[in-house]
């Protein structure tokens, strides 16, 4: 497997930006279509939106460690905006195993890639897994940041295990559905050629 050279990392990052730049979009529509809900369906809708940001990144980037990469930047961002600790370590896991499937297995090539893009898109539910996960460790990080009794509450109000599961599927479809939408996309404007990488 060919290492990563520094005009990788340069791609790289520029996915990676195009990347953030499409999941604010999404959290600003969806403060306004559903709000007091939108942090727990960003993971979804971004899903939905980002499959063509990552077939254009396995196709100009088709070397094990720039899933990792991108899904680490995206955790330590998530690290230095404020979000829970602990938010950033699912992107990073997620991220790597996304790319141990992408490039260290032996599956077909279409599952291999929807495989791999619906573990790392699990990785945004980093920033809300600790709602249900570590409920009081979130409660007093919100404390020390001056958060008061009712925004805490309001953070908190949808937060049930029935919630969990429709966030969790919601990932699921909205990453099925993403991947669809942007391998149609790469066929119609982009002509990829997604090469098969055995680790």
């Amino acid at each position: 497997m060919k290492k990563l050279k520094v005009q990788d990392l340069i791609a790289v990052g520029i996915y990676t930006a195009i990347y953030f730049l499409l999941m604010s979009v999404c959290l600003l529509i969806l403060r306004f279509v559903i709000p007091g809900f939108h942090n727990l369906f960003i993971p979804a809708v971004t899903a939905l939106f980002s499959g063509i940001i990552y077939l254009i990144l396995l196709n100009k980037v088709p070397k094990f460690g720039a899933i990792t990469i991108m899904g680490t930047v995206v955790g330590l961002f998530f690290l230095i905006s404020g979000h829970f600790p602990l938010a950033f370590l699912p992107n990073m896991l997620c991220a790597l195993a996304a790319d141990l499937i992408q490039y260290k297995t032996k599956l077909k090539e279409n599952v291999r890639v929807l495989a791999s893009y619906i573990v790392f898109s699990f990785g945004l539910m980093g920033p809300i897994l600790p709602l249900w996960f570590m409920k009081n460790a979130y409660i007093d990080s919100l404390v020390a940041r001056g958060k008061d009794e009712t925004y805490i509450a309001g953070v908190f109000a949808h937060t049930s295990n029935v919630m969990l599961g429709l966030c969790a599927l919601a990932v699921l479809i909205g990453a099925v559905a993403g991947l669809g939408i942007g391998s149609r996309l790469m066929e119609k404007h982009f002509q990829p050629t997604i090469q098969s990488h055995k680790g």
